[in-house]
Parts: structure tokens; sequence; C-alpha cells
């Protein structure tokens, strides 16, 4: 006997990035805690803007099975944290080997990948581009403009997320601005 096959819809505006009945999952400056390299910059901007909204995502719940894909949206606001732009978190995958797939809709940017053996590379964002994240990276999206950076992103729905690992050693490389443009450098306080 076969199982009735459940279809999920969503209501994302995939101009905006927005949902209309799906619930964001908000990421405040609060939450990006030993993310940026600048400890006095963020304890400034954390208390002179009021914890801003750095991001925020909307993702369907669906079953988190390895037949299923995940999908949503994520809009990263433009800002920055003394010269380092706003990023997401960013996460490997609890099952190393997924890949994912983003596509931005608006706004312009990179994704930053790194794995573990201490390879990285960078992609640009720019509204109708691809980024493609190998299985074993991790990624974390940057805006490097003035407006929302909006993607739309799939990827396995059992992965999973390890933020931990991020959360604890940071990324080689930071993205900053000097001389009004982005520029990657190495991240002075990876170890």
């Amino acid at each position: 006997m076969t199982q009735p096959v459940k279809a999920f819809t969503t209501d994302f505006d995939l101009t905006t990035g927005l949902s209309k009945k799906t619930p964001s999952v908000k990421r405040q400056l609060s939450s990006m805690k030993n993310m940026y390299a600048n400890k006095q910059a963020y304890d400034g901007k954390l208390q002179n803007e009021n914890n801003p909204l750095i991001y925020e995502f909307y993702e369907l719940d669906i079953p988190q099975t390895s037949g299923d894909i995940l999908f949503g949206t994520s809009v990263l606001y433009p800002g920055k944290v003394g010269d380092e732009y706003h990023m997401t978190k960013g996460h490997f995958h609890t099952i190393l080997e997924t890949g994912e797939v983003y596509y931005c809709l608006s706004g312009e940017g990179f994704m930053l990948m790194e794995n573990p053996e201490g390879d990285w590379q960078i992609e640009k964002f720019s509204p109708g581009q691809v980024v493609y994240v190998p299985p074993r990276y991790a990624h974390r999206s940057i805006n490097t403009g003035n407006k929302p950076l909006i993607t739309f992103y799939a990827f396995r729905a059992d992965a999973g997320h390890d933020y931990g690992t991020i959360e604890t050693k940071g990324y080689r490389k930071l993205v900053v601005e000097k001389d009004g443009q982005p520029e990657v450098i190495d991240n002075p306080k990876w170890n």
C-alpha cells in the first residue's frame, strides 16, 4: 500500500524573499558574539544601535529526511561592524558531505566557503547568480552592498547545521571594506 504524497507549497515572494505566512528566524547582533574580529566595534554597535537585526531567514517546515529538500530565503541587511561587512553566522552541515545551492534574488555580496582541511574560496553574489557550496564546506553570506542581500537556498533536508565549529574557531578569512571596496584578508583571530 502506498502512502499519500503530502504536497508542500510556499508563499515566498521571490522578489523580496519575504513570506506572508511563514515566520522568520531573526539573528540580531547579540546572537553574533565572537563572529566579528573587532570586539570593540562589535560592543560599540551593540550598545549604540540597540541590537540591530543583521539577518533573518524563512524556511519551509518539512520532514527532515534524506529524501526531502529543505529550502528557504535569507535576507541579510546592509551594514558593517568596524570595517567588516554584515554577514551570516555561517555553518557546516552536520552531515558534512552535503552540498547546498544559493540563488541571489537581489542585492550584492559574497559567499565565503572553507573546508576542514583549510581550503577556501569566495564567490560573488549578484541578482540571478547561482552559487554552489560543495560538500564539506562551511559557508557564510556577506552583504557588501547598500541594500538587503536576498538569496534562495536549497539542501538535503536531514543535513543539519553545525554552528558550533564556526562559533569556536571562526573563518580563516574575513571580508572587510578597504578604500571603499571589499577586500579578503586573513582573520587575525583565527588559530
